[in-house]
């Protein structure tokens, strides 16, 4: 095993894009390419038809043997349970995440953007925080996957929690992609590394 570069391998990995732009199929495609053992945390819940519906054909397109780690809230602990399980960690999605976070706050139903969505800023980016360090702590060679949504594309939404919702991600996105060695935007099935391009760009 050359573990020079094993060392080399980036720890955090965002992928983010619009909806259908191919985030999940890309990042398990990194996964698969990586040739080691692989772990995926799955974050969202069988609320309706529709997403049962979903749930089943990603679980159909994944490799059978990928070990699934179903939590839709508690990122932190089920990415230090994956890692000690498999090398490459794929964690679908902080989109999925933030809503039910979001949801499972007391008043969710009922946000006054001016006066109470500083507390979900505050207590999201906490939950971020924890799971950042564990990331950071993960052993040399361990790769964390993460897909996320961007949202900040489109329209405003009409209603208070969903314009909080919208802030809030993009400002999960940034902390995410601020602490990631690869920042991959999806547009149509493909994959651009964004931070090496902010980094080699000069005025």
């Amino acid at each position: 095993m050359n573990t020079d570069k094993q060392a080399e391998r980036p720890r955090l990995v965002l992928v983010l894009g619009g909806a259908r732009s191919g985030k999940s199929t890309f990042a398990e495609r990194l996964a698969l390419q990586s040739g080691r053992q692989v772990a995926f945390i799955a974050t969202a819940t069988a609320s309706d038809d529709d997403m049962r519906d979903r749930i089943a054909r990603h679980q159909a397109a994944r490799a059978a043997t990928w070990q699934t780690i179903e939590e839709p809230l508690q990122l932190a602990a089920a990415v230090e349970q994956a890692a000690r399980v498999a090398d490459v960690l794929i964690l679908d999605c902080m989109t999925v995440w933030l809503s039910n976070w979001l949801f499972s706050q007391e008043q969710a139903g009922q946000v006054e953007e001016d006066t109470i969505s500083a507390q979900y800023y505050d207590g999201a980016l906490r939950e971020l925080d924890a799971l950042l360090d564990v990331v950071s702590a993960l052993e040399p060679g361990k790769t964390l996957i993460v897909v996320t949504n961007e949202v900040g594309l489109g329209i405003v939404p009409a209603y208070a929690l969903g314009r909080v919702y919208r802030d809030v991600l993009g400002l999960v996105n940034q902390r995410i992609a601020a602490a990631a060695s690869r920042v991959y935007l999806m547009v149509a099935g493909l994959g651009v590394d964004i931070k090496r391009l902010h980094e080699n760009a000069e005025l």
